[in-house]
């Protein structure tokens, strides 16, 4: 019996179209993917693909997009074995991460894919990326949200995009990789999420504007992100460096830090290393900023921290509860 599997186009490269100004979004070739599959000997009898509205650069997508995406997998999901999203790449590891919040409890797979060259181009690296993301959404291997590219197969919040040409466009830098691409695919079964009792879909809304970031740099003056403080965000993500030190010559700014945290703004420290691990207490300058309220984001990523925020604010809870609910996995996002 043929897999039935969704796939729901949102746009991005793999079906983008070459312009005077550019490459842009283009409308589904539904018929060309069905033929592209055809070709690789896939049963497509039980495929349907589906257009998300209109297809965007994934540069444009909002944490509101994040929640259409999810309540339509949602709709459709009894009738299905598994999904692939096309998506554009840029953006594709939020994308990926908010879904794994926001379907939390998955048992089918829900696949992230694109491309770095459109499928219209006879290079294009997006012919593969859809076939190998139809083996795993057929797959009774996953149950959760992936990105599949180029060879791999990431936990969807714990990828990131590491480079902007290469076919391996995509890591997960501090998880292993779930799964190698070949003419079998190799599963690392130990990393894979068990299946789930039952489904615990939080499908709430994001508000835009929630979630601030500030990277530190060396020599920059504090004073900008003390101006910003004075009105504190919802939370802000401080992108320190190494294992999560920054800056303490200046007072004034771990006072503010400290008096936006008072004033219910959770701020959380990521490190501006790709492979890192978070850990305040290790240094004195780290152990400042906790002092001031600011909680080590361990090993999550950017991207993931970035949605999961924005996941936990929109449940409606208490700064107090979204600083502890941060450091606890909800869908594997990291380590316990």
């Amino acid at each position: 019996m043929s897999q039935r599997i969704c796939v729901l186009y949102v746009g991005g490269t793999i079906g983008m179209s070459a312009s005077a100004g550019g490459l842009v979004p283009s409308k589904v070739d539904g018929d060309g993917i069905m033929q592209l599959l055809q070709m690789a000997a896939i049963d497509t009898s039980g495929l349907s693909i589906v257009a998300l509205g209109n297809p965007i650069d994934s540069a444009d997508a909002t944490p509101a997009d994040w929640t259409r995406i999810a309540r339509r997998i949602a709709e459709l999901y009894n009738d299905y074995d598994g999904f692939i999203v096309l998506h554009g790449t840029d953006t594709m590891a939020y994308t990926a991460s908010a879904l794994s919040f926001l379907l939390r409890g998955l048992k089918k797979p829900v696949v992230l894919t694109g491309a770095q060259i459109p499928l219209a181009q006879s290079t294009s690296d997006g012919p593969a990326n859809l076939i190998a993301a139809y083996r795993v959404a057929a797959s009774a291997q996953v149950h959760e949200v992936v990105v599949c590219f180029g060879r791999y197969v990431l936990r969807g919040n714990r990828s990131r995009k590491l480079n902007a040409h290469r076919f391996d466009a995509f890591d997960s830098p501090n998880f292993p990789r779930l799964a190698e691409i070949g003419e079998s695919i190799s599963w690392n079964a130990e990393s894979l999420l068990p299946c789930p009792d039952k489904e615990r879909f939080e499908l709430v809304d994001y508000r835009a504007g929630a979630v601030l970031s500030w990277r530190l740099m060396p020599g920059a003056a504090g004073d900008a992100l003390i101006e910003r403080l004075a009105r504190p965000p919802r939370a802000l993500i401080l992108e320190s460096y190494g294992a999560g030190t920054g800056p303490t010559r200046d007072p004034a700014l771990l006072r503010a830090i400290a008096h936006a945290v008072a004033d219910g703004s959770i701020c959380v420290a990521i490190s501006q290393c790709p492979w890192s691990e978070v850990d305040l207490a290790l240094y004195a300058t780290g152990r400042a900023y906790a002092t001031a309220g600011v909680i080590g984001a361990r090993d999550l990523t950017f991207e993931s921290v970035y949605a999961k925020l924005h996941h936990l604010l929109a449940l409606g809870l208490k700064p107090d509860a979204v600083r502890r609910e941060l450091l606890l996995a909800r869908a594997g996002e990291l380590t316990a």
